[in-house]
């Protein structure tokens, strides 16, 4: 991957990690409807239906693209794709027995290590990379978006504290040795997203030749990588839902024996998750336009993602009146972790410019 403009690519980055930082806004007006219901809902536009419709659109050719594809090619796209499904539905254990601070600084660093530098070591060209001036400012901004991480993190946990009137009163479940051994697990299966978008470069190389434009050359590797993430999303919510007995919750009903039991606003709720499932797509429609664009250092993509999440996130939490209430010592906190991440993004853009000028 050559040529590019590093800049650009750092603005898509940007607005796809915006939308990845607001696609759950939408869902937390969900009414009604149980977790395994609305999040496999918002599922199916998030993994089927927006991937196809905008490959669809933006690419020449898809379905003639994907059948010229080797078959290795599709089964390791869709096979990051499904270890990418096991570190999301993970996540949440890794908060429940490590807490925010810690939980969030081994999880997400680890995704962002594995996803950012495991392609280029498997490829063999992390040395390479590292023996040039540009790479190393890039590598340099990898290092302090993993510092921003660990500042964000510690930043929440202290807010937790704050809220709970300066009483930190620890993780109710927490277990060191479980909690560790989750967040590595997460971690690890969360960053297989890259390593299915790399593994559909072949795929990348048909779409062009095919005609489609630099800017939407990922798309159809997004509409194979998501049907890995829908195959295990859509197995857990399938067992949670017959566990639970909440089908039902797909037409209107509700648990509940009561007769005059509220029934769920059915067309409200399946617009909010249509919105908020188009919105957890277009983070990935906006990172493959950002990667294309980054040049010889398209590695370092996954770091500007990751950055651009949490720095959202962060500023959502501030937009929502999340940090009201919290110490000036923990504000001061956050501000330091966002700065750092917002710096990263800046070394990481200069470093892909000055390879791409090279």
């Amino acid at each position: 991957m050559t040529g590019g403009n590093p800049a650009l690519g750092v603005v898509f980055h940007w607005i796809g990690g915006f939308c990845s930082a607001s696609f759950y806004v939408p869902y937390k007006r969900i009414k009604l409807w149980s977790w395994e219901i609305f999040w496999l809902t918002g599922g199916i536009f998030s993994w089927l239906i927006a991937p196809w419709i905008f490959a669809s659109l933006n690419t020449n050719n898809l379905l003639g693209v994907l059948a010229a594809t080797p078959g290795d090619t599709l089964f390791w796209c869709w096979f990051w794709g499904a270890m990418w499904g096991f570190g999301g539905l993970t996540f949440g254990l890794t908060m429940r027995y490590l807490g925010l601070s810690l939980g969030m600084a081994v999880a997400l660093g680890l995704t962002t290590v594995i996803g950012t530098l495991g392609p280029p070591i498997f490829r063999g060209t992390i040395g390479e990379i590292a023996s040039t001036g540009s790479g190393q400012i890039t590598l340099l901004g990898i290092v302090i978006t993993l510092i921003g991480i660990v500042v964000v993190a510690r930043a929440g946990s202290a807010k937790e504290a704050d809220l709970a009137g300066g009483k930190s009163e620890g993780v109710a479940e927490f277990n060191l040795r479980k909690g560790l051994l989750i967040a590595i697990f997460s971690g690890v299966m969360s960053g297989c997203f890259a390593w299915g978008l790399d593994a559909g470069q072949p795929i990348r190389d048909l779409t062009l030749a095919a005609g489609t434009g630099v800017l939407s050359q990922g798309l159809p590797v997004l509409c194979v990588v998501l049907l890995g993430g829908l195959t295990t999303n859509l197995i857990w919510c399938t067992y949670l839902i017959v566990r639970n007995r909440s089908a039902g919750e797909f037409v209107g009903r509700v648990r509940g024996d009561a007769a005059d039991h509220p029934r769920a606003p059915l067309l409200v709720n399946y617009l909010l998750a249509a919105l908020g499932g188009t919105l957890w797509y277009c983070q990935f429609f906006f990172y493959t336009m950002g990667e294309s664009q980054m040049g010889r250092f398209g590695f370092s993509s996954w770091t500007l993602h990751m950055a651009s999440i949490i720095l959202f996130s962060t500023l959502w939490g501030f937009a929502l009146k999340e940090w009201k209430d919290a110490s000036g010592r923990t504000r001061w906190l956050v501000c330091s972790g966002i700065t750092m991440l917002v710096g990263a993004t800046v070394v990481i853009g200069v470093g892909n410019m000055l390879a791409a000028g090279s």
